[in-house]
């Protein structure tokens, strides 16, 4: 009798569960008998990975990047850089020199914003976009017209706008002087002591005046067409990747885990969770829950036909694996494992057991 009340109990009661069944998660709410959709399942299988890679990928934001376009390694003269110039003469006395002085040094000047500079003597020169030695030239030509054993030395301080900045996830962050037109990423990168490893697959970030380019430096590392060429004025950020996915249910780890490379498939992000618990889990009820913006809605199949998408996962069959490892997961995932029945049921039927043998231990 005790043995029976408790097995009426114990198929009455609810286990505690740290995650729902498959049938529970995916139910749908009715209302007057009639189906209300809240959300659109999918199975990952091989025939529906081509729909869904040609659906719109959300969690993230998209952008382009330059290629390399190579450039003399001379340096250029901008607008705002400062310029000394020296003028040496072998003339005992000149315009610019008096008894014995051979040279006179006609201090700092800085580029004017259209591109020249101040001289005494010969007046406005223009010398934005030369080289140092062009622009010596021009100078020395138009002293020689005053003072004829005139020469010129120049030197040259970069201004801001021959100068980039790197700011953030390396060991010098700071300005850097371009000391030719080709410096670029990967050489300011290495000025600045390289990308810190503590970060993420981290992001390159390039912005050039109102633009914002980005590309993975796991990409610009292998990609040496993608090795841009900076310009004066440019601002280049290594920051780690902002992505992520989230893990739920009977899995391995509750928690939010950050994307470790440019792509996650299914399967890698169950890796990267630990897998599923397997004492718990339903191997055949791992579902991978995305959030579609209003904007990606397709009636034609090129999109989903809901906001919220359900994509179920078998991992006891070769063609939900194989397409596990095709299933691309996008940031803000869900990866959730739902509780297995069967493991449910034997928890149960060890209670009953356990009922049993207290009865037999009562009745004896």
């Amino acid at each position: 009798m005790i043995a029976l009340v408790a097995m009426t109990a114990l198929a009455g009661c609810a286990l505690p569960r740290g995650a729902g069944f498959q049938r529970e998660v995916l139910s749908v709410a009715t209302d007057d008998d009639v189906t209300t959709p809240e959300f659109q399942v999918e199975a990952v299988t091989r025939d529906g990975l081509s729909r869904f890679e040609s659906w719109p990928s959300v969690g993230e934001t998209r952008r382009g990047w330059i290629n390399r376009q190579a450039q003399s390694p001379n340096q250029i003269i901008a607008s705002g850089d400062k310029i000394s110039v020296t003028v040496w003469n072998i003339e005992e006395n000149s315009l610019l020199t008096v008894g014995g002085q051979r040279f006179v040094k006609l201090g700092d000047m800085t580029v004017a914003s259209n591109g020249t500079i101040f001289a005494p003597y010969i007046g406005t020169v223009r010398i934005s976009g030369m080289s140092p030695d062009h622009a010596r030239e021009v100078i020395e030509e138009k002293y020689r017209v005053v003072i004829p054993s005139a020469e010129v030395q120049l030197d040259v301080v970069q201004g801001r706008q021959n100068t980039v900045s790197l700011v953030g996830g390396v060991a010098n962050a700071g300005p850097y002087p371009l000391t030719d037109q080709d410096i670029t990423v990967l050489d300011l990168l290495s000025m600045g002591g390289g990308i810190s490893n503590s970060l993420d697959n981290p992001q390159v970030k390039l912005i050039r005046g109102s633009d914002i380019y980005s590309v993975s430096a796991s990409r610009l590392f292998s990609n040496p067409a993608l090795n841009t060429t900076l310009r004066g004025g440019d601002k280049v950020i290594v920051e780690r990747d902002s992505r992520y996915f989230l893990s739920l249910g009977a899995t391995s780890s509750e928690s939010s885990h950050p994307f470790t490379k440019d792509s996650i498939s299914a399967l890698e992000a169950l890796s990267i969770i630990g897998g599923v618990a397997d004492n718990r889990a339903n191997p055949k009820g791992v579902l991978i829950l995305r959030q579609y913006p209003a904007s990606a809605i397709r009636s034609d199949g090129s999109g989903p036909q809901h906001q919220r998408v359900v994509f179920t996962i078998d991992l006891t069959s070769a063609d939900g694996l194989f397409s596990a490892s095709n299933f691309r997961i996008n940031s803000g995932d869900l990866v959730y494992a739902t509780e297995s029945p069967v493991n449910s049921a034997r928890t149960i039927f060890g209670l009953i057991g356990s009922a049993f043998g207290l009865a037999n231990q009562v009745t004896n």
